[in-house]
């Protein structure tokens, strides 16, 4: 009777065991599978590049980005907004050209006017530095009523083009905020946005993106 009773224990205790080894086995290759999914997702965000996909999912990233949603996209509303110049550049009653009209500046102005960086998603100056940056050249501007300016946002090269559009124009319209926050007439300060279609740099890596991440300025002298 003991010996009946021993082997019905010994016959349960294999059973949970084989039945709690095939459980987690399971529960790894769901891990597995999940991984896969991410991966997959990622593939659509950052092209076809097995190492360069696994490097975004496997290794926390300050770089990925977050998609803007759609009430984003349609919004023309920026943090503190001002309202546009009353004429277009380039049309008869602004009397000053497009932005093809415009310069890049050159000599002293070049000093003055240097490209401001934006961090990853973001559209708000946070270096001191370019606040700095931005103090000067407003100070130019309301010392030389006569020039006009265009601000130009940029982004990388990642994320779709409509994404980069909107938040080149976030970052190009928030800068024009801050030169009109310093006294500088809003009717002198046009803005465009260029997305991802001009880079200052042509390199696919950190160092290039964070350089492409910025405004930069165009200048017309009005006579």
């Amino acid at each position: 009777m003991k010996t009946s009773n021993l082997l019905i224990i010994l016959c349960s205790l294999t059973c949970v065991l084989v039945t709690g080894c095939k459980k987690n086995n399971g529960n790894v290759w769901d891990d597995n599978q999940t991984a896969g999914n991410y991966k997959g997702s990622a593939r659509s965000l950052w092209g076809n590049n097995d190492q360069d996909q696994e490097a975004n999912f496997f290794g926390a990233s300050n770089e990925d980005f977050i998609a803007l949603n759609d009430e984003d996209l349609r919004s023309q509303s920026f943090d503190g907004a001002i309202p546009l110049p009353k004429a277009d550049a380039g049309s008869k009653a602004s009397g000053i050209p497009g932005v093809d009209g415009f310069h890049s500046p050159s000599g002293a102005e070049a000093a003055i006017f240097q490209a401001v960086r934006f961090g990853l998603d973001d559209h708000i100056l946070r270096g001191k530095e370019y606040l700095a940056a931005i103090e000067r050249m407003a100070e130019y501007m309301k010392t030389h009523n006569d020039v006009y300016i265009f601000v130009e946002g940029h982004c990388d090269e990642r994320g779709p083009e409509a994404y980069n559009l909107s938040l080149g124009s976030r970052r190009s319209n928030y800068v024009r905020t801050l030169f009109v926050q310093k006294g500088v007439d809003p009717e002198r300060i046009h803005t465009i946005s260029y997305g991802k279609e001009k880079p200052a740099d042509l390199n696919h890596n950190q160092e290039a993106w964070s350089k492409n991440r910025r405004a930069e300025f165009k200048l017309f002298q009005k006579s």
